[in-house]
């Protein structure tokens, strides 16, 4: 988790606490392009929610994949699948879920435990880097 926090510190990105009932978290930027992130209290209690919330978010400041209330919701898919697609890469690289499933950890509750991620978080890292896209739907 702190690697989370030391990244988004050496991006220069500030991570705030902010009340967000609905979402637990959201990222923003700024029109001079510095990004921010907002973690609802309720999320930021050294989970796998908050390493799950942070890393999404991250993801959306890092790879630039913001889109307003008004965007369309195939554009606002996509900027979410590169926020997903970017916290999954970081937190669950190939290389090391391999290293996992030969160690034993052939169940998502089992893989989500190893990476201390959410067992939905999971899945759509088994379907990244098995299916190439993050359909759960399509194979859980």
């Amino acid at each position: 988790m702190q690697t989370l926090y030391a990244l988004a510190e050496q991006k220069n990105i500030d991570v705030l606490t902010f009340p967000m009932a609905l979402s637990g978290s959201m990222s923003v930027m700024s029109e001079d392009g510095k990004c921010a992130i907002g973690m609802d209290p309720r999320v930021q209690d050294g989970s796998v929610l908050e390493r799950v919330h942070l890393s999404h978010e991250l993801g959306h400041c890092i790879t630039g994949s913001f889109y307003n209330i008004h965007a369309a919701v195939d554009c606002r898919q996509r900027h979410e699948n590169r926020a997903n697609k970017w916290a999954i890469q970081t937190l669950i690289p190939v290389d090391a879920l391999d290293e996992a499933i030969a160690c034993g950890c052939t169940e998502v509750w089992e893989l989500a435990e190893w990476f201390g991620v959410t067992e939905q978080f999971m899945r759509k890292a088994v379907c990244l880097h098995v299916h190439g896209n993050l359909a759960t739907e399509l194979y859980f």
